[in-house]
């Protein structure tokens, strides 16, 4: 072969070479699909509906992660330039994490029904004092300060079965008077039990999110009482009945609790609501159904669209229609609204938030923050992690990135689960771990 020739085919091969690393930098199709051990910081993952398995496609298994103590060494992984350290530990089913104005973190202690009010000083790697705001709650979870802003006047806590407000100003760690009901009644019992809120960012609206009753509404009728045309007729675009009514919804309500409407509905389990600063848009974090096989169908991460409706029980991501239930809303199949991040089937996602902070790389603001709670229906375990999902102009990139991993022991056994995440008063990341009974901080010091 001539030089030319020679130079020439090795330029080509170079040039396909680096086509494939490019290519690789994102894991697509079935190259998407992983477990734990295939996890790292900085391992990218897309996936897109042309790449769901078939229902069925492999046996749908019961799972459990059994959970261990942490080995006193173990820390969970960040990317290179990040330092994790334990900020706070001994909580009790530490689950939603928010950040008050001044810089007080506030944590639900699901399990204990009680709402903590941690202090530390800016920088500090762990919590100086912590307090009890609140007790004697329900199985407390969503946390908001109202009016949105520096100087709120309440915190909003909402329980499994209603909302409640108690007095609030800056640097409060202990409530300054007994809780106030706000929305007395939200459907409850079996099923999902997470209720979530948000404000929007005018502090107009309040948002409460429902999870389902059950998997796919088994218990659901296949019509309504007074027929299902009579109900379509008075309910919004996908609306449940039965048992379900109000659940797998979005619930919006006034401040003061009036004026409950329903602003999305089918989404199985919006365990994570958050609001988007950049475009004041509601995104909610969604635990999608189980016992369709390993792969199917996907979690998501979704901006929510008002009058929206996202499939659960008759469909999935998109028209895609569950076949235990084929047939009995075929009229939906062309109203269902797409999410915009599918996260690998059973990771169950459960807190998000926008980074907009100023510790971390530039590239990071603007991105959201998730954390996968790891489930149980899937014969390789994945979840338990927290991911990165890139934005570039307000939008999705519809990719998510492992950013703090680390908390499975081996196949059988974890020693943590992330819940919520929060951004600190000086940028670092919040994580709460509710096996753990603990709040990681995860801070850039550079590289």
């Amino acid at each position: 072969m001539r030089l030319p020739l020679l130079l020439a085919s090795i330029l080509i091969a170079g040039s396909s070479l680096l086509a494939l690393a490019d290519d690789s930098a994102t894991r697509i199709g079935a190259a998407a699909y992983g477990d734990w051990r295939s996890d790292a910081p900085g391992v990218r993952r897309k996936l897109t509906a042309a790449d769901l398995p078939a229902p069925g496609a492999s046996r749908s298994v019961a799972n459990p992660s059994r959970v261990v103590a942490r080995p006193e060494s173990a820390l969970p992984k960040a990317p290179e330039g990040f330092v994790v350290s334990l900020f706070a530990s001994g909580l009790n089913q530490p689950r939603v994490v928010r950040v008050a104005p001044n810089g007080d973190v506030f944590v639900a202690e699901s399990a204990a029904g009680r709402v903590a009010a941690l202090s530390a000083a800016d920088g500090a790697a762990k919590a100086a004092s912590a307090a009890t705001f609140a007790a004697g709650l329900h199985r407390p979870f969503g946390i908001a300060f109202y009016p949105p802003g520096p100087d709120p006047r309440y915190v909003y806590v909402a329980e499994t079965d209603r909302v409640v407000r108690f007095p609030y100003r800056n640097g409060d760690t202990q409530a300054a008077g007994p809780a106030e009901v706000v929305v007395p009644s939200l459907p409850a019992g079996r099923g999902h039990w997470t209720r979530d809120l948000a404000f929007s960012a005018d502090g107009k609206t309040m948002f409460v999110s429902v999870g389902s009753a059950s998997n796919i509404a088994e218990e659901m009728p296949e019509a309504p009482a007074e027929g299902l045309a009579a109900f379509v007729a008075k309910h919004a675009p996908g609306a449940a009945w039965g048992a379900q009514e109000n659940r797998a919804d979005v619930l919006a309500f006034d401040p003061d609790g009036g004026g409950m409407r329903v602003f999305a509905t089918g989404l199985r389990n919006c365990s994570g609501l958050t609001v988007q600063p950049q475009s004041g848009a509601l995104w909610c974090a969604v635990n999608e159904r189980d016992a369709l096989g390993d792969d199917l169908p996907p979690d998501y991460v979704t901006s929510v669209k008002p009058g929206a409706f996202y499939g659960w029980p008759w469909f999935y991501i998109g028209d895609h229609e569950d076949p235990r239930l084929a047939g009995l809303r075929g009229d939906l199949a062309k109203s269902v609204t797409t999410p915009d991040v599918l996260i690998q089937a059973h990771s169950a996602p459960l807190g998000i938030t926008f980074y907009e902070g100023a510790q971390f790389p530039a590239a990071y603001r603007g991105d959201a923050f998730v954390a996968l709670h790891g489930s149980w229906n899937r014969a390789k375990r994945t979840g338990y992690k927290v991911v990165r999902l890139p934005f570039e102009d307000g939008a999705p990139t519809g990719e998510y990135e492992d950013f703090l991993v680390g908390f499975v022991a081996d196949d059988a056994s974890v020693w943590g689960r992330p819940v919520d995440v929060a951004v600190a008063h000086d940028g670092a990341l919040l994580v709460t771990d509710d096996a753990g009974g603990a709040i990681w901080r995860v801070a850039y010091q550079g590289r």
